[in-house]
């Protein structure tokens, strides 16, 4: 039991590092191939921070864990839009952004609710997950087309605040060193979503719970650990706008992009629970949303005390 405790605490550590690094380098990379800090902003580093919920889901679902795949990526949803948004409110309140209202939400709205119409026959195969990752990739090329025209300058501005400094033109770096470093950093995602992975495993054995109940909670809130920082950071340099629309970013690339690659590399088969209640808190938390962000126009301080507490009575409700 101490050892999986163990494995679990060097997992994220990992997942943790590599992920932060991963988006370094990518961030670097989009910029000497051209694109604009904003449209980086918008696009690699919301996918970035999604790194480790990709690889520990792909890496579960190739190893027959189908609970532990689509766990961590309910999980790191539902923690996204409660726990990791409510912390961020309660440290400066969360105003809503334009693309969030106009495009983002919306579309996170639309993808959670095919996502728990195509969990109900309790399968997830390779055509859904086809039609997942095709998905994605036009929402994104959409996002970045329709910013050019939603964003006003300013908040292209606060966009591109969210690039990490190795991406910045003072700090550019050759080719072969950053393509160098995007390759560790995937190896050490890929190390630590295996360790991560027997960690879990480990612990679920042991303690005679479900890999689902496993990844809902300790998978899913170590690989939540990059996007917890990137929105705390966020808030406490005054830029809270940025987290909720980084947040509802992640979770987009999660179901489309996460999902859609684990099912589509090996179909998933979806626990009853999955589908019957996991599916609906966070398409649940997701609609709680909008009367905050369509209505007040942002997260409060005690709209963010209420997120947490829903989060941690989630979770309790999971131990149960």
């Amino acid at each position: 039991m101490l050892l999986d405790l163990g494995l679990v605490a060097g997992g994220i550590a990992l997942l943790a590092f590599a992920g932060d690094r991963l988006v370094d380098f990518a961030s670097a990379l989009a910029e000497r191939a051209g694109l604009t800090p904003a449209v980086i902003g918008l696009t690699v580093v919301a996918a970035g921070t999604s790194a480790p919920e990709l690889v520990v889901s792909a890496s579960a679902a190739l190893r027959g864990s189908s609970d532990l795949a689509l766990a961590n990526v309910l999980g790191s949803n539902i923690a996204n839009l409660t726990l990791i948004l409510g912390v961020t409110a309660l440290v400066a309140p969360v105003p809503a952004h334009v693309q969030l209202l106009a495009l983002d939400y919306p579309f996170a709205l639309l993808a959670s609710w095919l996502t728990l119409l195509l969990c109900r026959d309790l399968a997830f195969d390779r055509l859904e997950g086809g039609f997942f990752l095709v998905s994605l990739a036009a929402f994104t090329a959409y996002a970045v087309l329709a910013s050019r025209k939603i964003l006003t300058k300013p908040e292209l501005d606060e966009a591109a605040q969210a690039v990490p400094h190795p991406a910045a033109p003072t700090g550019r770096r050759p080719v072969w060193l950053i393509l160098a470093g995007l390759a560790a950093s995937v190896a050490g995602l890929s190390a630590g979503a295996e360790v991560l992975i027997r960690g879990a495993s480990g612990i679920a054995s042991a303690l005679g719970v479900t890999e689902r109940v496993i990844g809902l909670t300790i998978v899913a809130l170590g690989t939540s650990l990059p996007e917890l920082v990137a929105s705390v950071i966020a808030a406490r340099k005054g830029h809270s706008e940025m987290a909720v629309a980084n947040l509802v970013g992640s979770n987009i690339f999660n179901l489309l992009g996460i999902l859609g690659a684990a099912s589509a590399l090996s179909p998933i088969v979806v626990a009853p629970a999955a589908a019957a209640v996991d599916c609906w808190v966070m398409f649940g938390a997701l609609a709680l949303l909008a009367p905050l962000l369509y209505g007040a126009k942002r997260v409060s301080r005690a709209a963010g005390a209420v997120l947490v507490a829903g989060s941690l009575a989630y979770m309790a409700s999971l131990s149960l």
